[in-house]
């Protein structure tokens, strides 16, 4: 099958398929004039950078005639129009007088004919932005970011009736969260209707507890309902529907055993049930509601096609005894209905215009128009969006009970859910998943999405209000002492660009708490710059087996030069102001496999070790966080408190430390490290300007890269060529687009690690040379020993001049 996704190729579509109409031009040249205003009008006309330019250009093409192409509307008229009519910038130079003259003629006149203003009184009134070159800059970021909405098919607005139907039977996951903001959406979108339904057709799986905690998760989503209905409450108007469909031969009762009737299906088989006279069927049924022996074993079944291709025509069933009791009705029925006789009945009842239901569902549309229309039903439209697709994740609520009954995680609200409660404990906030769900618009393509696009919308949310603290690693502190400086405290901003946030209390002291990873990176003689302080000289570093144990160094604030320093994070030591214990946690996924096949077994690739912990010495101001505060600790990362710091109690004579929850920011794959963000290895040119001045420069290009001519090396220039390979061969054979990305990912990687070993970058026809290690190697593997006897030499010949030996 074949679909059309854009406006633009359903234009040309429907336009080739009635060329009577005349819509995409007569002549080979009216037709070449028709693409170049459809190129026009998605390329520059869509884009707010190019929007004014384009529109002067229009403007200027327009000024002699009526029509884009020849003498009457094109499927060009409607692209250019389409595009104004939805663009708050035209919009606000259209109201204000504004708008060049001609465009402003071009657009009135269009708004007049009839086509056209019939579907302006379909579709929603653009919001015109306020004036100001800061409205300009936002109305240009959102249209940048925000997915392609479709409008709905017979929208009106104010009369618009969606619905969010789940099961309650679990809690709610990502996949749900979309399916109900996009409802919602579109509820605030035509100032409609939104139904709060629960789908209560099983009474084995629904329970009270989970209505509640779904009703809880919709209203952290910021979701408001307007009418609230069960499924049950339609459960006899359904039964009469069922009597009138067997009654009219539309329907029938089977009891046929299950796997018997699952075999007929797939062979296309009709049974002897299919022949059943209406007076049988009718005394079936009773038997049926009354949940008697021979009723439970029976079924009924609509009476479809039996030879359909698709499977769901093949006479489904619409209603199953159910010897459970119902969470709501208890035991007055017996005989319960099936999603899907249920669904299309209670849609039509309820008033609801639009049915938005995931692609999944396709099969089924026919079948759920097929039950409108043997029921004289008012017909609502289906609108069909991909579902939530997510890499490492699987969102099934069998397997992801099956995590929380191994005690892999801890429960449904468990940091690595995939559930709205577990993704909001971990810190996605409400409007990063909205702005998610937006972005990516009702679009039915479905793709395989990575968690780093939901966690990367979501830094762009908190990353601007949320104040900044530090953190280091208790086991890997090194003490500085620092001369001049004194016992004292001052505030500064919370957040270095955002002054509302407010100030924090920072303390100094003459002895200093760093990291031990920013320890190792500073070199005695070196200045660099404390966070929040100023520069510092390193006068003195004591090391013990090769490893910083104290620094000791010399305040320098009068120097403000702050470019070419590195940037410490560092805890001042003071009884005023005792450090907080801190947990920081990092999780990874709990799933190690990103895309897994259907069918593919899950729990072979289920990570057991996606938890660690990180005991830290936190800033004194961490003490006042409160649970679901999100802050950054500088050079790590965004965090949540999960737990806030406990005074120490009078039981347990203990404190309990604040336990805060490492947010993803979209790239970060592991724990953060202070020594990790400054100060690379590779930087030969910032070394030598530091330690010896610019004279002694040399440059990196005259560097020795690291050696590259051993097996290992040849090894790792196979794998990417053969990766490289089963790339090329993907694509020549159109694999799927999230399998061709995952591999290219890999190919990626092994070019950065064959760089970060060889020096240099990997190329096709520059294979290393397979050679074992030569013995210059082995003498650079000694450089120790070498040092040492190079001092020795050079004491020996001092002595010797000192003695005034024979020349």
């Amino acid at each position: 099958n074949t679909s059309f996704n854009t406006n633009h190729s359903i234009c040309r579509f429907l336009a080739r398929s009635f060329p009577e109409l005349g819509i995409q031009g007569n002549t080979a040249v009216e037709k070449t004039e028709v693409d170049h205003w459809l190129l026009f009008a998605q390329g520059r006309l869509s884009c707010a950078n190019d929007f004014t330019s384009a529109v002067v250009y229009l403007d200027t093409v327009l000024g002699p005639i009526t029509y884009l192409v020849g003498h009457s509307v094109t499927i060009a008229d409607f692209a250019v129009w389409e595009c104004l009519h939805s663009n708050s910038a035209w919009q606000k130079l259209y109201t204000s007088g504004e708008a060049p003259v001609n465009v402003k003629r071009y657009y009135k006149y269009l708004c007049e004919q009839p086509v056209f203003s019939s579907i302006m009184k379909k579709t929603p009134k653009v919001e015109v932005k306020g004036g100001g070159g800061k409205d300009k800059k936002t109305e240009s970021s959102v249209k940048k970011d925000e997915g392609k909405f479709v409008d709905l098919p017979g929208a009106e607005m104010g009369k618009v009736v969606v619905r969010f139907p789940p099961e309650a039977s679990g809690f709610l996951h990502v996949g749900h969260a979309k399916a109900a903001l996009l409802n919602y959406y579109y509820r605030e979108m035509f100032k409609g209707t939104l139904i709060m339904r629960f789908d209560d057709t099983n009474p084995a799986k629904e329970s009270s507890e989970f209505e509640q905690v779904i009703l809880e998760d919709v209203a952290m989503l910021g979701i408001k309902y307007d009418k609230f209905s069960h499924t049950s409450d339609h459960f006899d108007l359904m039964l009469d529907l069922c009597t009138k469909m067997i009654k009219e031969g539309k329907a029938y009762v089977d009891n046929t055993e299950p796997e018997q009737m699952k075999k007929e299906r797939e062979e296309r088989v009709e049974n002897d049930n299919r022949k059943n006279s209406v007076e049988k069927n009718l005394k079936m049924w009773e038997e049926m509601k009354k949940g008697s022996d021979s009723g439970l074993k029976s079924c009924v079944r609509a009476k479809l096609d039996m030879q359909s291709d698709n499977g769901c025509l093949r006479d489904p069933t619409m209603y199953r005894c159910k010897n459970e009791t119902h969470v709501k009705t208890g035991n007055k029925y017996k005989a319960y209905p099936t999603y899907d006789f249920a669904c299309p009945i209670v849609d039509s009842v309820e008033g609801v215009t639009h049915a938005l239901r995931t692609t999944e569902y396709h099969d089924r549309d026919d079948q759920y128009f097929w039950f409108i229309e043997a029921l004289k039903l008012r017909k609502p439209h289906i609108y069909e969006y991909s579902r939530l697709n997510l890499q490492n994740t699987v969102l099934s609520k069998r397997k992801l009970t099956w995590f929380v009954n191994e005690g892999i995680v801890d429960g449904w609200d468990d940091p690595r859910m995939p559930t709205v409660r577990g993704v909001l404990r971990r810190g996605l906030t409400v409007e990063g998943l909205k702005q998610f769900i937006v972005a990516q618009g009702s679009s039915r393509s479905v793709v395989m999405m990575e968690w780093d696009k939901i966690w990367s919308v979501n830094k762009k949310v908190i990353d601007p209000i949320v104040p900044r603290y530090t953190a280091l690693l208790k086991d890997d502190v090194v003490p500085v002492t620092m001369k001049g400086a004194v016992e004292s405290m001052k505030q500064v901003p919370k957040h270095p660009k955002n002054g509302e946030i407010g100030d924090k209390d920072t303390w100094y002291s003459p002895l200093i708490y760093i990291e031990g990873a920013d320890a190792e990176l500073i070199s005695e003689g070196e200045m660099v710059t404390f966070v929040n302080w100023g520069n510092i000289n390193f006068t003195k570093i004591v090391k013990e087996n090769g490893k910083v144990k104290s620094m000791e160094a010399v305040l320098n604030l009068d120097n403000k030069d702050f470019k070419k320093t590195q940037k410490i994070t560092w805890l001042a030591v003071t009884d005023k102001a005792p450090f907080i214990p801190c947990v920081c946690v990092q999780y990874d996924h709990i799933i190690t496999k990103p895309i897994l096949a259907k069918g593919e077994d899950f729990k072979q690739y289920v990570n057991r070790n996606s938890k660690q912990d990180n005991v830290m010495y936190g800033d004194p101001c961490l003490k006042d966080l409160k649970k679901g505060d999100i802050i950054q600790l500088q050079r790590r990362g965004y965090y949540i408190c999960d737990q806030p710091y406990e005074s120490v109690s009078v039981f347990t004579g203990k404190c309990g430390p604040c336990v805060l929850l490492n947010i993803p920011d979209g790239h970060q794959k592991e724990m953060p490290t202070a020594g990790s963000k400054h100060k690379q290895e590779g930087s030969a040119k910032e070394k030598a300007q530091s330690k010896k001045g610019k004279a002694a420069e040399k440059s990196p290009k005259d560097e020795n890269p690291p050696s590259s001519t051993n097996l290992d090396v040849v090894d790792l220039y196979n794998r990417t060529k053969a990766q490289g390979e089963r790339v090329r061969n993907l694509k020549t054979e159109k694999a799927k687009k999230e399998l061709v990305d995952t591999e290219v990912k890999i190919l990626l990687a092994l070019k950065a690690e064959y760089k970060a070993v060889t020096g240099k970058d990997w190329k096709p026809d520059d294979p290393p040379k397979a050679t074992l290690p030569s013995a210059t190697s082995s003498v650079k593997g000694d450089a120790g020993k070498l040092n040492e006897e190079i001092a020795a030499q050079g004491n020996k010949v001092r002595d010797l001049k000192s003695a005034k030996a024979s020349k």
